[in-house]
């Protein structure tokens, strides 16, 4: 089973009724529940359950409500004061209530509903990897010159990241740091452009350097490190290229180690701040916030969440660091979501929010939209959409955990491609600010306007997304597709 709901991708050998299903989430009025409490005998012992507190910036404030942390009966884990942000543990079953009656507290709420050390069942999603039988035909078919398996990347020509590769393939000076699952930094394809000083574990809430903290916990865990390569996989004569194969690609791991790989709030904070903090300039977020798809501010839990990881990257940009995200998978008209939730961290102001499309341009089947919502589009892959590659796969092709490569589809594909042509403009305009890189993003994509006929992606009849707007800013492709070339010339 596919977990689309903190991956944002779908896997290709997963049928379509089970891979919709996993897509949905929690629609916005499930969002409202929160975690059940305990009682005082349940709590007695209860395993301690991770809280985030919003306060006030002053250092007399944050003082306080630490003290009021541990005369609730919690801990403080980790702090990040520039933010107003602290992460606390307690197993109180008053404890959120009693933080937000504190003055100087803006919001406070559990991250998770479940105890710290909870587990569940693997579920890691699915990648369709490469047959060496099946990599040989691709690199026969491979044009002199290009990387051994480019002839089967149809998303770079889509961007025209091939065409930009041989006027510049983009600055060692600029890093994407790929929030995500984990990158394995020793794949033939990535070690060159690997950056393990920006790179750390941020699962805990707090960032662990450990050399190799960064890699993902189980070789299934594909994610990340097909998102660091179509940013960034080196044109080095191995497999495939990224998009902009000469900058620098980081992983900063927010999920959990085990289990359905959720991703909370507390590690996206930690990921925002590290990732500004240690001088990168794009981060990649293939995710959205667990443990709901979208957050409400009608509840105190999620308001919390929303708070935090707003805090975070609009610290972050505030640092010089453009946040890329991918528009989620659900298939919703996201400005039909109720005003008072969103989806973390894509519909943030500030952050990047990339839909997908299939390898004929159209709108990937799965993918979100909305007009004012979606920023620019990018591949994402369409398995109901052929490619006109040797293998007429429509997944995007990238690598995978040990030095393998394979397919996988969904807007966490889309965003890296945007993330890279971001990375490009970075290395053509240094001095830029993260807003003017947005704008130049968003300037040089080729929109090619809202389709001429109904959106029926599986053809039985019935409209199932309708695209508002026009040929320059649109509901399905925001301000166009990523264009690559555009960011070099």
């Amino acid at each position: 089973m596919v977990r689309i709901r903190s991956s944002l991708r779908l896997g290709l050998a997963v049928p379509v009724a089970l891979a919709l299903t996993a897509s949905l989430g929690f629609l916005p009025a499930s969002a409202s529940a929160a975690p059940r409490a305990r009682s005082a005998a349940q709590a007695e012992d209860a395993d301690p359950v991770a809280y985030i507190v919003n306060t006030a910036t002053d250092p007399r404030t944050i003082a306080e409500v630490k003290q009021a942390i541990t005369a609730a009966g919690g801990t403080v884990f980790t702090a990040y004061d520039k933010i107003g942000v602290i992460v606390a543990h307690s197993a109180a079953p008053d404890f959120g209530a009693r933080l937000r009656a504190v003055p100087g507290v803006r919001s406070a709420g559990a991250t998770a509903g479940t105890p710290l050390n909870a587990a569940s069942a693997d579920d890691a999603g699915a990648v369709r990897h490469l047959s060496a039988s099946e990599a040989a035909r691709i690199a026969k078919a491979s044009d002199r010159g290009a990387e051994p398996l480019e002839a089967e990347q149809w998303d770079l020509r889509a961007v025209k990241a091939d065409k930009a590769a041989k006027i510049n393939q983009g600055s060692g000076n600029v890093t994407v740091a790929v929030i995500d699952g984990g990158v394995d930094d020793t794949h033939p394809d990535l070690a060159a452009n690997f950056s393990p000083s920006q790179s750390a574990s941020c699962v805990s809430g707090k960032p662990d350097t450990t050399y190799g903290s960064w890699r993902p916990a189980k070789p299934e865990y594909a994610h990340g490190t097909h998102v660091a390569g179509t940013i960034a996989a080196a044109r080095n004569g191995v497999g495939v290229a990224g998009v902009a194969p000469g900058v620098r690609v980081a992983g900063i791991t927010i999920s959990q180690p085990s289990g359905r790989q959720l991703m909370y709030a507390e590690s996206v904070v930690c990921a925002f701040v590290f990732a500004a903090d240690h001088g990168v300039q794009i981060t990649n977020n293939s995710y959205y916030v667990d443990p709901w798809q979208f957050n409400c501010l009608d509840n105190p839990d999620q308001k919390a969440i929303i708070d935090a990881v707003d805090r975070a990257q609009r610290y972050a940009t505030r640092k010089g660091t453009l946040n890329v995200a991918a528009a989620g998978n659900s298939r919703d008209d996201l400005t039909a979501i109720p005003g008072n939730c969103v989806q973390l961290p894509a519909q943030l102001p500030g952050v990047v929010t990339v839909s997908g499309t299939s390898a004929t341009n159209s709108k990937a089947y799965y993918s979100n939209y909305g007009l004012g919502v979606i920023d620019v589009a990018a591949p994402g892959g369409d398995m109901y959409v052929p490619s006109d590659t040797p293998s007429g796969e429509g997944g995007v092709l990238s690598t995978v955990p040990g030095g393998e490569y394979g397919y996988e589809q969904g807007t966490s594909m889309a965003s890296p491609h945007a993330s890279g042509v971001a990375a490009l403009l970075k290395s053509a305009h240094p001095r830029a600010t993260p807003a003017e890189l947005r704008d130049m993003l968003k300037a040089q994509a080729d929109n090619p306007g809202c389709p001429d006929e109904p959106y029926d992606w599986n053809g039985d009849g019935v409209v199932d997304a309708v695209c508002a707007g026009d040929r320059q800013v649109n509901g399905f492709y925001g301000f166009g597709v990523v264009d690559a070339l555009s960011a070099v010339e």
